[in-house]
């Protein structure tokens, strides 16, 4: 997976981002934050969590799927992980 190699350093840092939000809930339901706050930080993690999925399944079909070098093995099988990606992330 070279295209998640050549982009590491910005998927960690929005990894990093994300970690600092899954504090910032833990932190509101520590400290009894109100519903609406808690939910509010809930979705913008949720935002970014879909963003990065977005940014690596984009990724991939790019390289593993419509990158006109691929033998006709390569692409079924890149279509095959995107796939299964999509379905795990759309449950």
């Amino acid at each position: 997976m070279s295209h998640v190699r050549s982009n590491k350093e910005s998927l960690l840092k929005r990894v990093r981002r994300i970690q600092g939000q899954m504090q910032a809930i833990e932190r509101a339901l520590e400290s009894d934050a109100d519903c609406a706050k808690t939910l509010h930080l809930v979705a913008a993690t949720r935002g970014a969590m879909n963003g990065l999925t977005d940014e690596i399944i984009e990724a991939h079909a790019r390289e593993h799927v419509a990158d006109p070098k691929l033998s006709d093995a390569e692409r079924a099988q890149g279509v095959e992980e995107l796939l299964e990606a999509i379905r795990r992330y759309s449950k």
